[in-house]
Protein backbone atom coordinates (compact mmCIF):
# COMPACT_ATOMS: atom_id res chain seq x y z
CA UNK A 1 0.00 0.00 0.00
CA UNK A 2 1.44 3.91 -1.24
CA UNK A 3 1.41 6.05 1.66
CA UNK A 4 0.42 9.48 0.35
CA UNK A 5 0.88 12.67 2.83
CA UNK A 6 -1.21 15.45 1.54
CA UNK A 7 0.56 18.65 2.90
CA UNK A 8 -2.11 21.55 4.42
CA UNK A 9 -0.09 24.42 4.10
CA UNK A 10 -1.27 28.16 6.11
CA UNK A 11 -3.55 29.37 2.72
CA UNK A 12 -3.77 26.69 1.18
CA UNK A 13 -6.25 26.45 -1.99
CA UNK A 14 -8.72 24.16 -0.82
CA UNK A 15 -9.68 22.43 -3.96
CA UNK A 16 -6.23 21.02 -4.45
CA UNK A 17 -6.33 19.63 -0.78
CA UNK A 18 -9.53 17.84 -1.48
CA UNK A 19 -9.16 16.96 -5.10
CA UNK A 20 -6.09 14.65 -4.80
CA UNK A 21 -7.78 13.37 -1.80
CA UNK A 22 -11.02 12.83 -3.93
CA UNK A 23 -9.09 10.63 -6.79
CA UNK A 24 -7.04 8.41 -4.90
CA UNK A 25 -10.01 7.52 -2.77
CA UNK A 26 -11.97 6.41 -6.14
CA UNK A 27 -9.03 4.44 -7.06
CA UNK A 28 -8.95 2.38 -4.34
CA UNK A 29 -12.91 2.31 -4.03
CA UNK A 30 -12.42 0.94 -7.46
CA UNK A 31 -10.46 -1.28 -6.45
CA UNK A 32 -12.89 -2.38 -3.90
CA UNK A 33 -15.68 -3.06 -6.17
CA UNK A 34 -13.72 -5.18 -8.39
CA UNK A 35 -12.99 -7.60 -5.62
CA UNK A 36 -9.02 -5.84 -4.52
CA UNK A 37 -7.53 -4.35 -2.25
CA UNK A 38 -7.13 -0.61 -1.87
CA UNK A 39 -3.79 0.87 -2.96
CA UNK A 40 -3.39 4.17 -0.94
CA UNK A 41 -3.60 5.10 2.40
CA UNK A 42 -4.46 8.98 2.25
CA UNK A 43 -3.72 11.12 4.95
CA UNK A 44 -3.79 14.84 5.22
CA UNK A 45 -1.06 16.21 7.12
CA UNK A 46 -0.47 19.63 8.58
CA UNK A 47 1.83 22.00 11.29
CA UNK A 48 -0.96 22.34 13.34
CA UNK A 49 -4.63 19.98 14.11
CA UNK A 50 -6.46 22.47 12.28
CA UNK A 51 -4.69 25.05 9.24
CA UNK A 52 -6.92 27.80 7.85
CA UNK A 53 -6.89 28.14 3.84
CA UNK A 54 -8.57 30.12 1.01
CA UNK A 55 -7.88 33.38 3.09
CA UNK A 56 -9.44 32.03 6.41
CA UNK A 57 -12.54 31.27 5.04
CA UNK A 58 -12.56 27.54 6.04
CA UNK A 59 -10.12 25.69 8.11
CA UNK A 60 -8.81 22.27 7.61
CA UNK A 61 -8.47 19.33 10.35
CA UNK A 62 -5.36 17.29 10.17
CA UNK A 63 -5.35 14.24 12.26
CA UNK A 64 -1.59 13.97 11.82
CA UNK A 65 1.26 16.16 12.24
CA UNK A 66 4.33 16.32 10.54
CA UNK A 67 6.15 15.46 14.05
CA UNK A 68 3.99 11.63 14.09
CA UNK A 69 2.98 10.64 10.54
CA UNK A 70 4.14 7.34 9.06
CA UNK A 71 6.97 7.37 6.50
CA UNK A 72 5.12 8.23 3.39
CA UNK A 73 5.58 7.47 -0.25
CA UNK A 74 4.61 10.33 -1.94
CA UNK A 75 4.06 13.63 -0.32
CA UNK A 76 1.55 16.31 -2.20
CA UNK A 77 2.01 19.68 -1.78
CA UNK A 78 -0.88 21.81 -2.79
CA UNK A 79 -0.99 25.69 -4.16
CA UNK A 80 -0.75 28.32 -1.57
CA UNK A 81 -3.11 31.56 -2.23
CA UNK A 82 -1.88 34.83 -1.90
CA UNK A 83 1.71 36.54 -2.18
CA UNK A 84 3.88 33.48 -2.32
CA UNK A 85 6.83 34.62 -0.13
CA UNK A 86 3.73 35.45 2.39
CA UNK A 87 2.86 31.71 1.96
CA UNK A 88 6.03 30.24 2.26
CA UNK A 89 6.94 32.32 5.68
CA UNK A 90 3.79 31.03 6.61
CA UNK A 91 4.79 27.61 6.03
CA UNK A 92 8.50 27.39 6.26
CA UNK A 93 8.23 24.86 8.84
CA UNK A 94 7.61 22.30 6.25
CA UNK A 95 10.46 22.54 4.49
CA UNK A 96 13.29 20.70 6.29
CA UNK A 97 10.47 18.01 7.33
CA UNK A 98 9.62 17.82 2.97
CA UNK A 99 13.62 17.75 2.43
CA UNK A 100 13.55 14.75 4.86
CA UNK A 101 11.33 12.63 3.10
CA UNK A 102 12.63 12.50 -0.26
CA UNK A 103 15.88 11.58 1.16
CA UNK A 104 14.24 8.75 3.13
CA UNK A 105 12.91 8.16 -0.32
CA UNK A 106 9.29 9.83 -0.89
CA UNK A 107 8.76 10.95 -3.98
CA UNK A 108 7.13 14.49 -4.22
CA UNK A 109 4.25 16.34 -6.26
CA UNK A 110 3.73 19.98 -5.92
CA UNK A 111 0.78 21.53 -7.65
CA UNK A 112 0.03 24.69 -8.97
CA UNK A 113 1.41 27.10 -7.16
CA UNK A 114 2.79 24.98 -4.57
CA UNK A 115 6.01 24.97 -6.71
CA UNK A 116 7.31 28.24 -4.65
CA UNK A 117 6.83 25.52 -1.26
CA UNK A 118 8.72 23.32 -3.06
CA UNK A 119 11.65 25.39 -4.57
CA UNK A 120 12.59 27.09 -1.16
CA UNK A 121 13.51 23.45 0.21
CA UNK A 122 16.19 23.81 -2.84
CA UNK A 123 15.52 20.05 -4.29
CA UNK A 124 14.35 21.68 -7.30
CA UNK A 125 17.63 23.27 -7.97
CA UNK A 126 19.22 22.46 -11.38
CA UNK A 127 16.26 20.85 -11.97
CA UNK A 128 12.70 21.53 -14.65
CA UNK A 129 9.94 22.78 -12.76
CA UNK A 130 6.46 23.79 -13.55
CA UNK A 131 4.17 25.86 -11.99
CA UNK A 132 1.13 28.60 -13.11
CA UNK A 133 2.37 30.57 -15.68
CA UNK A 134 1.03 33.99 -14.41
CA UNK A 135 3.75 33.41 -11.35
CA UNK A 136 6.18 32.37 -13.72
CA UNK A 137 8.43 35.98 -13.60
CA UNK A 138 7.95 35.94 -8.99
CA UNK A 139 9.62 32.25 -9.47
CA UNK A 140 12.14 33.35 -11.43
CA UNK A 141 13.19 35.84 -9.31
CA UNK A 142 12.95 34.09 -6.56
CA UNK A 143 14.86 30.73 -7.60
CA UNK A 144 16.89 31.51 -10.39
CA UNK A 145 18.77 27.91 -10.03
CA UNK A 146 15.27 26.33 -11.00
CA UNK A 147 14.74 25.55 -14.69
CA UNK A 148 11.10 27.01 -14.98
CA UNK A 149 9.00 25.35 -18.00
CA UNK A 150 5.33 27.38 -17.58
CA UNK A 151 4.27 25.88 -20.90
CA UNK A 152 4.31 22.48 -19.18
CA UNK A 153 1.31 20.75 -17.29
CA UNK A 154 3.60 18.26 -15.58
CA UNK A 155 7.33 17.60 -15.05
CA UNK A 156 8.48 14.63 -13.95
CA UNK A 157 12.24 14.58 -12.67
CA UNK A 158 13.84 12.18 -9.97
CA UNK A 159 10.80 11.63 -7.99
CA UNK A 160 10.02 15.23 -7.89
CA UNK A 161 6.58 16.16 -9.89
CA UNK A 162 4.86 19.72 -10.76
CA UNK A 163 2.25 20.96 -12.13
CA UNK A 164 0.56 24.03 -14.07
CA UNK A 165 -1.82 26.35 -13.32
CA UNK A 166 -5.12 25.97 -11.41
CA UNK A 167 -7.17 22.68 -12.09
CA UNK A 168 -4.14 21.41 -14.15
CA UNK A 169 -3.28 19.75 -11.32
CA UNK A 170 -5.55 16.95 -11.79
CA UNK A 171 -3.63 15.96 -14.83
CA UNK A 172 -0.41 15.33 -12.39
CA UNK A 173 -2.77 13.41 -9.75
CA UNK A 174 -3.75 11.17 -13.19
CA UNK A 175 -0.14 10.67 -13.96
CA UNK A 176 0.35 9.36 -10.44
CA UNK A 177 -2.53 7.01 -10.37
CA UNK A 178 -1.25 5.90 -13.65
CA UNK A 179 2.41 5.27 -12.51
CA UNK A 180 1.05 3.53 -9.55
CA UNK A 181 -2.24 1.85 -10.37
CA UNK A 182 -1.85 1.38 -14.03
CA UNK A 183 -3.50 3.46 -17.51
CA UNK A 184 -6.36 1.15 -17.60
CA UNK A 185 -7.03 2.63 -13.44
CA UNK A 186 -6.34 6.70 -15.12
CA UNK A 187 -8.51 6.35 -17.45
CA UNK A 188 -11.82 5.21 -15.80
CA UNK A 189 -10.69 8.01 -13.24
CA UNK A 190 -10.37 10.74 -15.89
CA UNK A 191 -13.92 9.49 -17.24
CA UNK A 192 -15.01 9.53 -13.40
CA UNK A 193 -13.79 13.43 -13.29
CA UNK A 194 -13.62 14.39 -17.02
CA UNK A 195 -10.78 15.49 -16.98
CA UNK A 196 -8.83 15.87 -20.58
CA UNK A 197 -6.06 12.71 -19.60
CA UNK A 198 -3.85 13.66 -22.54
CA UNK A 199 -2.99 17.64 -21.76
CA UNK A 200 0.34 18.09 -21.69
CA UNK A 201 1.11 21.85 -22.61
CA UNK A 202 -0.85 24.98 -21.08
CA UNK A 203 0.43 27.13 -23.41
CA UNK A 204 -2.75 27.75 -25.26
CA UNK A 205 -3.88 29.30 -21.75
CA UNK A 206 -0.90 31.90 -21.17
CA UNK A 207 -1.79 35.14 -21.61
CA UNK A 208 1.63 37.50 -21.93
CA UNK A 209 2.06 40.22 -19.90
CA UNK A 210 5.37 41.20 -20.29
CA UNK A 211 7.28 41.60 -16.71
CA UNK A 212 7.72 45.30 -16.14
CA UNK A 213 8.51 45.07 -12.26
CA UNK A 214 12.09 45.88 -12.23
CA UNK A 215 14.10 49.00 -12.29
CA UNK A 216 15.68 49.53 -15.70
CA UNK A 217 13.92 52.60 -17.21
CA UNK A 218 15.24 52.33 -20.61
CA UNK A 219 13.62 48.33 -20.89
CA UNK A 220 10.57 49.66 -19.61
CA UNK A 221 10.60 52.10 -22.50
CA UNK A 222 11.70 49.42 -25.23
CA UNK A 223 8.25 47.41 -23.68
CA UNK A 224 6.61 49.83 -23.97
CA UNK A 225 7.40 50.85 -27.56
CA UNK A 226 6.77 46.99 -28.68
CA UNK A 227 3.47 47.07 -27.38
CA UNK A 228 2.28 50.50 -29.01
CA UNK A 229 3.98 49.61 -32.19
CA UNK A 230 3.58 45.76 -32.34
CA UNK A 231 2.24 46.30 -36.35
CA UNK A 232 5.50 47.52 -37.44
CA UNK A 233 8.51 45.71 -38.37
CA UNK A 234 10.81 46.32 -35.15
CA UNK A 235 14.57 45.49 -34.48
CA UNK A 236 16.57 45.52 -32.31
CA UNK A 237 19.19 47.91 -33.94
CA UNK A 238 16.14 50.31 -34.21
CA UNK A 239 15.49 50.28 -30.29
CA UNK A 240 19.04 50.40 -29.35
CA UNK A 241 19.37 53.69 -31.15
CA UNK A 242 15.90 54.89 -29.72
CA UNK A 243 17.62 54.39 -26.78
CA UNK A 244 21.02 55.29 -27.05
CA UNK A 245 22.39 52.01 -26.53
CA UNK A 246 24.77 49.44 -27.66
CA UNK A 247 23.32 46.24 -29.09
CA UNK A 248 24.54 43.52 -26.87
CA UNK A 249 24.08 46.05 -23.55
CA UNK A 250 20.36 46.21 -25.11
CA UNK A 251 20.40 42.74 -25.06
CA UNK A 252 21.82 41.30 -21.69
CA UNK A 253 19.48 44.06 -20.12
CA UNK A 254 16.46 43.24 -21.41
CA UNK A 255 16.95 39.58 -20.62
CA UNK A 256 17.92 40.24 -17.64
CA UNK A 257 14.27 42.30 -16.61
CA UNK A 258 12.19 40.68 -18.52
CA UNK A 259 13.50 36.34 -18.92
CA UNK A 260 12.86 37.44 -22.66
CA UNK A 261 15.21 38.17 -25.12
CA UNK A 262 14.14 41.17 -27.51
CA UNK A 263 13.36 39.44 -30.65
CA UNK A 264 11.26 36.78 -28.34
CA UNK A 265 9.25 39.76 -26.45
CA UNK A 266 8.37 40.94 -30.01
CA UNK A 267 7.14 37.63 -31.11
CA UNK A 268 5.07 37.49 -28.06
CA UNK A 269 3.36 40.66 -28.07
CA UNK A 270 2.62 39.88 -31.84
CA UNK A 271 1.09 36.47 -30.83
CA UNK A 272 -0.35 38.20 -27.88
CA UNK A 273 -2.18 40.35 -30.23
CA UNK A 274 -3.49 37.89 -32.67
CA UNK A 275 -4.89 35.82 -30.35
CA UNK A 276 -6.74 38.23 -29.05
CA UNK A 277 -8.09 38.84 -32.56
CA UNK A 278 -8.92 35.33 -33.27
CA UNK A 279 -10.58 35.11 -30.17
CA UNK A 280 -13.00 38.11 -30.77
CA UNK A 281 -13.19 38.99 -34.61
CA UNK A 282 -14.14 37.00 -37.52
CA UNK A 283 -11.39 38.15 -39.35
CA UNK A 284 -9.67 35.27 -41.11
CA UNK A 285 -6.07 34.03 -40.20
CA UNK A 286 -4.68 35.73 -43.11
CA UNK A 287 -6.22 38.96 -41.79
CA UNK A 288 -5.19 38.70 -38.59
CA UNK A 289 -1.40 37.66 -39.45
CA UNK A 290 -1.19 41.09 -41.71
CA UNK A 291 -2.48 43.29 -38.81
CA UNK A 292 0.50 41.77 -36.20
CA UNK A 293 2.91 42.54 -38.81
CA UNK A 294 3.67 39.24 -40.05
CA UNK A 295 4.14 38.69 -43.68
CA UNK A 296 5.13 35.01 -44.56
CA UNK A 297 2.32 32.63 -43.61
CA UNK A 298 4.87 30.05 -42.45
CA UNK A 299 7.01 32.14 -40.37
CA UNK A 300 3.46 33.32 -38.59
CA UNK A 301 1.99 29.49 -37.86
CA UNK A 302 5.21 28.32 -36.80
CA UNK A 303 5.98 31.15 -33.97
CA UNK A 304 2.04 30.90 -32.85
CA UNK A 305 2.20 27.38 -32.75
CA UNK A 306 5.39 27.16 -30.98
CA UNK A 307 3.91 29.30 -28.03
CA UNK A 308 0.55 28.63 -27.65
CA UNK A 309 0.57 24.32 -28.88
CA UNK A 310 -2.03 25.22 -31.30
CA UNK A 311 -2.14 26.41 -35.11
CA UNK A 312 -3.62 29.95 -35.32
CA UNK A 313 -7.21 28.33 -37.32
CA UNK A 314 -6.72 25.66 -34.33
CA UNK A 315 -6.89 28.74 -31.89
CA UNK A 316 -9.45 30.35 -33.70
CA UNK A 317 -11.55 27.40 -33.77
CA UNK A 318 -11.37 26.75 -30.12
CA UNK A 319 -11.45 30.35 -28.58
CA UNK A 320 -13.36 32.35 -30.64
CA UNK A 321 -16.22 33.27 -28.75
CA UNK A 322 -18.59 34.20 -32.14
CA UNK A 323 -17.87 31.11 -33.60
CA UNK A 324 -18.99 29.14 -30.88
CA UNK A 325 -22.22 31.07 -30.59
CA UNK A 326 -23.07 29.81 -34.22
Amino acid sequence: MKNIAILVPQGAVLGSIEGPRLVFSEVNALLRRMGKSPLFAIQLVGLAHETPVCGGLYSVYTPLLTTDVPTPDLVIIPAVDGDPAQALEANRDFLPWITAQYHAGAEVASLCLGAFLLAATGLLDGRHCTTHWAAAHDFRRMFPAVELVEDQVITDEHGIYSSGGAFSYLNLVLYLVEKYAGREMAVVCAKVFQIDIERVSQSAFIMFNGQKEHGDEPIKRAQNYIEDHYQDKITVEQLADMLALGRRNLERRFKKATSNSVVEYIQRVKIEAAKNSLESSRENVNEVMYQVGYTDPKAFRSTFKRLTGLSPKQYRTKYNRALAAV
